[in-house]
């Protein structure tokens, strides 16, 4: 009985250290650039340098290949797009912070910090 409690709770603390990784870690897909700042579900802040970007994105040309995480497409009709973000100018009005890479397989969450 102890055994089936503790492999419980070493599956329970696995799943919490899972859901604990930000949101934006899993934004992927099509991305639609708001105006309106009532309508934005991110505010992001541009990085110069990839080495204090929370996530690393890299643009893809076509929405089906924007199929993980940092992979996104942008699209100008807001009904396509999985989320929309808006770009802010000051990193402290900001969510979370990107920086646009040229290798695909580097894209995804700066897993660092």
């Amino acid at each position: 009985m102890r055994l089936i409690i503790f492999i419980g709770a070493i599956w329970l603390a696995t799943m919490n250290l899972a859901s604990a990784q930000p949101a934006y870690c899993r934004l992927k897909g099509p991305v639609f650039v708001e105006s309106d700042p009532a309508k934005v579900q991110f505010r992001v802040f541009i990085e110069e340098s990839d080495a204090f970007a929370d996530l690393l994105v890299f643009k893809t040309a076509n929405a089906l290949f924007a199929d993980e995480p940092g992979l996104w497409f942008f699209t100008k009709n807001r009904a396509q797009a999985d989320f929309s973000i808006q770009f802010v100018a000051e990193r402290s009005l900001a969510d979370f912070s990107i920086h646009y890479i040229e290798t695909e397989s580097f894209a995804g969450c700066q897993t660092s910090r």
